[in-house]
C-alpha cells in the first residue's frame, strides 16, 4: 500500500503542481502533528537509539521502494563523498541535535525554532554560493533574529541556567540549513526515492553508533503511546514525508516549496496545545509571527521573472 502511494499519478490525472500540492498539505500535517507525537517517543527511548531506529527504517522503505520500482539505485562512484557531506548536517545532526532540544522545550516552542533553517539557508548561501543579500532577505534575517531573541529571552527568564534546549534546536535548525546549501552546492545524479534512501543510511550509521555507545537500554516493553510515536516515525514521518519532501521540491520551484513548510510549525505548535496540554504564552505567538514573516520576506520572489528563474531549482 505504502509503496503504491509513493507512485507516481498519471500526468493526464493530475499536473505536476496539483501533485505537488496534495503531498505539501499531507507533509504539513504529518511532519506538524510529529512534534507533539516525538515527546512522547523520547520520554521513553534514548535519542540516538530512536533516530537511529526511524533512520533505519526509512533508508529499508525508501532503498526497497526504488529497487522494487526499477529506479537507478547506485549513486555514480564519484559522489559517495558529496552524498557523506550532504547526510551529516541534513540527518544526523539535524535529527540528533532537535530531538535533544525537543527534550528540554515545548514541542510546539521546538517547531517554531526548528523551522528558522530557511534563514541559516540564506546566510549560508551567501558564503557558500555567493549569493548577495537583498533588502528582503536582510529585512527577513532581521524579523528572524528578532523571533529568536523572544523565545531566548523566555527561556532566561525561566530558567537559572542557559537556555540549552532553545540552543540546541537552532543548532538543529543551522545543520538543516547547512545541508540544504550543500547539496544546490554538490548536487547528487540520483532519483529521489534512491537518494533519500542513501541520505538516510549514511546520517544513520552515526547514530547507530552513538545509540550503541550512548544510550542506555531501551526499557521494555515501551508503552502504547512510545510505540505508536516510534512507528509513527518510521512509516509517516521517515519513509513517507521524506520521500515527500524530495519530490515536492524537485515539482516545484523552491519557493513554492519553502514557503509551504511555513505551516509545519503552525500545525506543531496547535497540536502540542490539543495533544499534549501545551499552553502558549504571548512569546510563543509573537515568536511565531516574527519567525513566519521573516520566512516569508525572505523567501518572497522579488518579480515574476524571480519566480520563474527559480522553477525547477533543487533543495533539501
Amino acid at each position: 500500500m505504502l509503496q503504491r502511494a509513493m507512485s507516481l499519478p498519471r500526468p493526464a490525472q493530475l499536473s505536476p503542481n496539483r501533485v505537488a500540492f496534495v503531498l505539501l498539505a499531507m507533509v504539513t500535517l504529518c511532519w506538524g502533528i510529529n512534534w507533539p507525537i516525538m515527546k512522547l517517543a523520547v520520554a521513553e527511548v534514548p535519542v540516538w537509539s530512536f533516530r537511529a531506529i526511524c533512520a533505519g527504517a526509512g533508508a529499508l522503505g525508501l532503498l526497497g521502494i526504488a529497487a522494487a520500482t526499477g529506479q537507478r539505485f547506485w549513486p555514480p562512484s564519484h559522489q559517495w563523498g558529496r552524498l557523506i557531506l550532504v547526510a551529516i548536517p541534513n540527518v544526523m545532526l539535524w535529527n540528533v541535535l532537535g530531538v535533544y532540544g525537543l527534550k528540554l522545550l515545548p514541542s510546539g516552542r521546538a517547531a517554531i525554532l526548528a523551522f528558522t533553517m530557511p534563514l541559516w539557508a540564506v546566510l549560508l548561501s551567501m558564503l557558500v554560493l555567493g549569493e548577495r543579500l537583498t533588502p528582503n532577505r536582510a529585512l527577513g534575517l532581521l524579523f528572524g533574529m528578532a523571533g529568536m531573541a523572544v523565545l531566548m529571552g523566555g527561556e532566561a527568564a525561566h530558567l537559572a541556567e542557559a537556555p540549552v534546549g532553545s540552543l540546541l534546536m537552532i543548532a538543529a535548525a543551522f545543520s538543516w540549513g547547512a545541508g540544504t546549501v550543500l547539496l544546490k552546492r554538490f548536487p547528487i545524479d540520483l532519483p529521489t526515492t534512491a537518494l533519500t534512501g542513501w541520505l538516510l543510511v549514511l546520517g544513520g550509521v552515526p547514530m547507530l553508533a552513538g545509540a550503541l555507545i550512548i544510550d542506555p537500554p531501551i526499557p521494555w516493553p515501551p508503552s502504547h503511546a512510545a510505540l505508536f510515536a516510534v512507528v509513527y516515525n518510521m512509516l509517516i514521518a521517515f519513509i513517507f514525508c521524506y520521500w515527500a519532501w524530495f519530490k515536492i521540491v524537485s515539482l516545484v520551484p523552491v519557493n513554492v516549496s519553502a514557503m509551504g513548510s511555513l505551516m509545519i510549525p503552525v500545525v506543531g505548535t496547535l497540536s502540542g496545545m490539543l495533544l499534549l496540554g501545551e499552553s502558549v504564552g504571548w512569546q510563543e505567538a509573537v515568536a511565531l509571527a516574527l519567525v513566519l514573516a521573516a520566512v516569508a520576506t525572505v523567501l518572497r520572489p522579488a518579480s515574476a521573472a524571480a519566480a520563474r528563474a527559480g522553477a525547477g531549482g533543487r533543495a533539501v
